[in-house]
């Protein structure tokens, strides 16, 4: 699942999981400057070339996370997936003008596929918001259940927030 030069490049489902390169600058800022991201994810609103530019390189200096691009073709990124080594969660992002392809739940299975049998995790977790009924259908479909544990509380841009924990075993 990595390529010779050590990149990860993660195939299936009809998707082409691949590292985020300084080409896809302005393909990070269609994907994450909207509202529904800047609801739902940490990441910096408004999302400008500045703001990807400075995410691309903290995803790269950061081994303990796997940012990769969602595509179908290798190239045109329509969204993103991440892992964390270091609290074994992950998350998806899809671009609004793709959603209803079924692209959150295919790179959903991709990368909990890798994190089991490539990272060799026994349980990977999806910290979701309550009021995220999409990337609720999303986990459920793919297999995690809701935890009993108490909700993670995090702040994100002045207001804080509690994740329920959905896990996935492998």
């Amino acid at each position: 699942m990595t390529n010779a030069a050590g990149a990860v490049r993660i195939t299936g489902n009809g998707l082409i999981l691949r590292e985020w390169q300084e080409a896809d600058l302005p393909a990070m800022v269609d994907l994450f400057d909207n509202p529904e991201v800047a609801r739902w994810t940490p990441l910096a609103s408004p999302f400008d070339l500045v703001a990807a530019a400075r995410y691309l390189d903290s995803g790269q200096a950061d081994e303990s996370l796997l940012h990769l691009a969602i595509t179908t073709d290798g190239l045109r990124p329509l969204g993103e997936v991440l892992l964390s080594f270091e609290d074994q969660s992950i998350g998806v992002a899809i671009s609004p003008a793709v959603r209803g392809q079924g692209l959150a739940l295919r790179a959903l299975n991709l990368i909990t596929a890798y994190a089991h049998e490539t990272a060799d995790l026994p349980r990977v977790i999806a910290e979701i918001e309550p009021g995220n009924t999409a990337s609720q259908s999303v986990a459920r479909r793919a297999g995690y259940r809701l935890t009993d544990g108490e909700p993670r509380k995090r702040t994100s841009r002045g207001r804080e927030i509690s994740f329920h924990l959905w896990e996935h075993l492998a």
